[in-house]
Order: structure tokens, then C-alpha cells, then sequence
């Protein structure tokens, strides 16, 4: 009998938001994989599980990733983790999946707290249909070169990025966009200092010129509306 790998999604920043199915999992496998020892151990500490452990991430992915499938080979249960939220999911981790799967390893994700859908939710623009490009380039005319080809998309398009790149990125997307569109941006989804803002790129950028921007956020971008040549 082979070992089962199990996704679980873990508290974006409240950990009040962990599932009780996370927990179970976490309590009864044989081995956690964290995406870093610190944070992992925090979670683990904050929830009173004592587990051994392993770690994936962008540094050690492949030798973490062989050494995680022997475990699961051996018939070990496993449970992966990011730092925070869904792991795989702008996180390392796809190699181990498709090895798993290669494998005919048995995977279960353990769904859990999510930035991207409370960002889109609370945009209050149109997403039925939604476009998640995720991280632009960090180079600049890249960047604006990426944002042009998006002023064309009609979907709600869903950004990340860091911190400090959040003026240069308004600043980047008010030249891309104008002010014919409107952006949301959420802060530290689910914190007590959880923070929206709505208005044009060019509103955004005003606001936070000469600000440190500090905390995770999401960017929310209403899509190219129709007009009668569309028609």
C-alpha cells in the first residue's frame, strides 16, 4: 500500500479560518512538508500538532520532491503545506504533483481560506468570467509590455505582487488603462487590519505616493467593457 498526499490549504493570516478537516489531517499523518521550517512550525505550534517534517520550496524542490515520494512510496501519509493558503497555487509544489501523479500516487486537496475569491467577491465587479494572470514581471518595461496586452481582455483580470512594487505597479497600470477602469485593491484579507480600496489606478496611486506600503494584497481589475462595435 502506497502512502496518500494531501494538499492542505492553511489560514491566509487568521487562524481562526483553518478548517476542522485541515486539522484532522494534519493530527493523523505520518509527515508534514512545510514550505518554510518558521512558518510551518508556527501553525503547528499554534494548533498543538507535533509532527515530523520535511521542507519543499523554491531551493530544495527537487531533492525535497524525491525524498517526499519515497516517503509516500513506503505507504507514509503526507500533508503539504505553504506558508500560508493553498499550497501549489503560486507556491512550489507542482513538481511533487505531477511525479505523484505519474506515480499513481493517490492526491487529495483539503480545500481552505483563499485571497483570490474574497478579493473578487468584494470587487464588486463581474466575475463570472475571470482571468487570474497572477505576478507580472518585476522589470519594468516587461511589466508595461504585459499590462498592454491586458487592457484588451474583458474579464475581471485578478493581479499579485509585493509590497514595495505597489506604486510602480498603479503607476504602470493608470498608464496601460487610464482612468476608463476600475481597480480594487485588498489588503490582509481576513486581519483585523484588513484594508479595502476602490477607484482608478491613478486615484490608487495618489493615495499611496510616499506611503512603505506594508502587508499582502490583491489587485482587482474590471475588465474592457463592450461597446457597439462589439455588438
Amino acid at each position: 500500500m502506497t502512502g496518500t498526499l494531501f494538499l492542505v490549504a492553511t489560514p491566509i493570516g487568521n487562524y481562526d479560518d483553518i478548517t476542522i478537516r485541515a486539522l484532522t489531517v494534519l493530527r493523523t499523518v505520518d509527515v508534514v512538508v512545510y514550505e518554510e521550517r518558521r512558518e510551518g512550525e508556527r501553525l503547528m505550534r499554534h494548533f498543538g500538532i507535533q509532527k515530523p517534517v520535511e521542507s519543499l520550496n523554491e531551493h530544495n524542490e527537487a531533492a525535497a520532491t524525491h525524498v517526499i515520494l519515497q516517503l509516500l512510496t513506503s505507504g507514509k501519509s503526507v500533508a503539504l503545506v505553504s506558508d500560508c493558503g493553498t499550497p501549489v497555487f503560486s507556491d512550489p509544489g507542482q513538481m511533487l504533483v505531477r511525479r505523484a501523479i505519474d506515480q499513481n500516487l493517490r492526491i487529495v486537496p483539503i480545500p481552505g481560506a483563499s485571497s483570490l475569491m474574497p478579493a473578487l467577491t468584494v470587487s464588486g465587479f463581474s466575475i463570472d468570467q475571470f482571468l487570474f494572470y497572477g505576478w507580472l514581471s518585476p522589470k519594468k518595461e516587461r511589466r508595461r509590455s504585459e499590462l498592454r496586452q491586458l487592457f484588451q481582455e474583458r474579464r475581471t483580470i485578478v493581479l499579485m505582487d509585493t509590497p514595495y512594487r505597489l506604486v510602480p505597479l498603479l503607476a504602470d497600470l493608470g498608464e496601460a488603462f487610464g482612468d476608463s477602469r476600475r481597480v480594487c485593491i485588498a489588503f490582509d484579507l481576513t486581519m483585523p487590519n484588513e484594508q479595502i480600496f476602490h477607484g482608478t489606478a491613478a486615484q490608487l496611486q495618489r493615495k499611496f505616493s510616499g506611503k512603505t506600503v506594508k502587508g499582502e494584497f490583491v489587485i482587482v481589475i474590471e475588465g474592457r467593457p463592450r461597446d457597439k462595435r462589439d455588438e
